[in-house]
């Protein structure tokens, strides 16, 4: 078992998960973040953390598409390992529904 990150992410990346995971498994594109699958150790502290309750266990039904997404990107993207500022206007977009299909980015973020 794994987590994944999902859509509730994008555009907020708050990155309170990045301060607590132990193994360094998460990832920054420009707009959110990803957890890559083959790193993570399955401990689960990251998940409480996440304010816009991103992060879910891989063993929730549903998220074929956000597993296969964390996997791909993980490969792409640089890692991230500290917390850094949170978009401006991450509250605003905190519980949108529909954002994969409107604001979601393939370019990379800036990593450490």
């Amino acid at each position: 078992m794994t987590y994944v990150v999902t859509d509730a992410c994008i555009r907020c990346k708050y990155m309170d998960c990045v301060e607590v995971c132990p193994v360094d498994c998460f990832y920054e594109g420009e707009n959110m973040l990803v957890i890559n699958p083959s790193e993570c150790i399955d401990c689960g502290v990251c998940e409480p953390e996440c304010p816009a309750e991103a992060i879910l266990p891989d063993t929730e039904s549903g998220l074929e598409q956000w597993m296969e997404l964390n996997a791909k990107f993980s490969a792409e993207w640089p890692n991230i390992t500290a917390k850094k500022d949170v978009p401006e206007d991450a509250d605003e977009w905190k519980g949108k529904d529909g954002k994969f299909e409107t604001q979601f980015s393939e370019a990379p973020g800036e990593g450490d």
